[in-house]
């Protein structure tokens, strides 16, 4: 029996004899929001707090997100059981049903079974790919590197045009073949794409990775996999804006969100490679400039005020620069100095001399 299940069940047996004693059915939720992450200086990190708050079945207002919890947790033990998974989609529609006597549903939205989801993982321990629930899909990775999964052998250098697509659980990937010198991650599968019709990843002989945005937990650890088990430098390419150096920040930092899963997301050696302030000057992309919008300018406050970045200098700078320039410039700016440029002279000259920011 895998250690996941023998914690629901613990959970549940607590619950049972709890009730057998006359208690009030309660679970302890640690709360997982800014009031209570802190920021590790030592291990460069972002922790979940100790503040947790309690959930009681007999109470108005805790009830329905006592259930969720609940039928989630009843979802994962059947996956468990059946050794199969189920997408987040699939635990919506598995979760959504009318209680009994009522004319409520259990969830309404998907937000309220990922939340039961992710409630679930800070009360057991377990994350949601060790309890059987997989996200979508929503990233491609290509490069020098051989690997077998679920039984399959897979080189990423012959994946074709669109190259592996990377799946929600890596956990059971295993690597039989890495010859690379680093990673690049950018946000941006246009940007990957042009970056693999160039073959850059066989050129520079490294990896090349992206997502559509903001990174999924299955990207995540599969860059930390490679930087932590194969010693693999990660840089990150983004936008010049402030989600550029959010996205960044959470692959280094972590996220409020998952902060109970740092240690297995981080990257604490990433280096922002771009957009930055002197690539603007640099290659006159003041032409190609995006106005900031309100919305944009309030996001840059909030960030610069993080505690991984206020005492960074070159990080400050960095917001200081995009606040007199009001505006934001995206990667694919580049472009217009030439459509290979980015791949021919931008990315190997930065990486070469060092042009990052950590």
């Amino acid at each position: 029996m895998s250690e996941a299940k023998k914690k629901l069940q613990t959970l549940g047996k607590e619950l049972v004899e709890g009730v057998k004693k006359g208690k009030q059915p309660k679970l302890d939720v640690p709360i997982r929001a800014l009031s209570n992450i802190k920021y590790n200086e030592k291990t460069k990190t972002l922790e979940l707090g100790g503040k947790s708050s309690e959930r009681l079945f007999f109470n108005v207002g805790h009830v329905k997100k006592f259930a969720q919890t609940l039928e989630v947790a009843k979802i994962s033990k059947q996956l468990l059981d059946l050794q199969k998974h189920a997408s987040l989609r699939d635990m919506f529609y598995m979760a959504k049903r009318t209680l009994p006597g009522t004319n409520t549903n259990l969830v309404d939205e998907q937000s309220e079974s990922d939340n039961a989801i992710e409630d679930l993982e800070v009360v057991t321990g377990f994350s949601r790919e060790q309890l059987n629930v997989n996200a979508n899909k929503n990233g491609s990775v290509a490069g020098h590197v051989v690997i077998e999964d679920k039984g399959d052998t897979i080189d990423w250098a012959r994946m074709g045009s669109g190259g592996w697509s990377i799946p929600s659980n890596v956990e059971e990937i295993k690597f039989k073949k890495v010859d690379a010198k680093y990673v690049l991650y950018m946000e941006k599968a246009a940007v990957w794409e042009r970056l693999h019709e160039d073959k850059f990843w066989d050129k520079q002989k490294c990896i090349i990775m992206s997502s559509q945005g903001q990174t999924t937990r299955g990207l995540r650890r599969l860059l930390q996999r490679l930087s932590s088990e194969h010693k693999l430098p990660i840089y990150v390419l983004c936008d010049y804006d402030p989600y550029g150096a959010y996205i960044y920040s959470v692959l280094k930092y972590g996220s409020i969100n998952l902060a109970h899963m740092a240690e297995s997301l981080t990257l604490k050696d990433a280096k922002y490679l771009g957009i930055t302030s002197n690539d603007i000057e640099k290659y006159g992309l003041k032409k190609h400039f995006i106005k900031l919008k309100d919305v944009d300018v309030a996001r840059l406050k909030q960030i610069s005020e993080y505690d991984w970045f206020k005492n960074n200098k070159a990080w400050q700078r960095e917001f200081k620069a995009m606040k007199a320039f009001g505006a934001k410039a995206e990667i694919q700016a580049l472009s217009a100095r030439g459509i290979t440029f980015i791949s021919d002279q931008y990315l190997p000259e930065k990486i070469k001399n060092k042009d990052w920011i950590e």
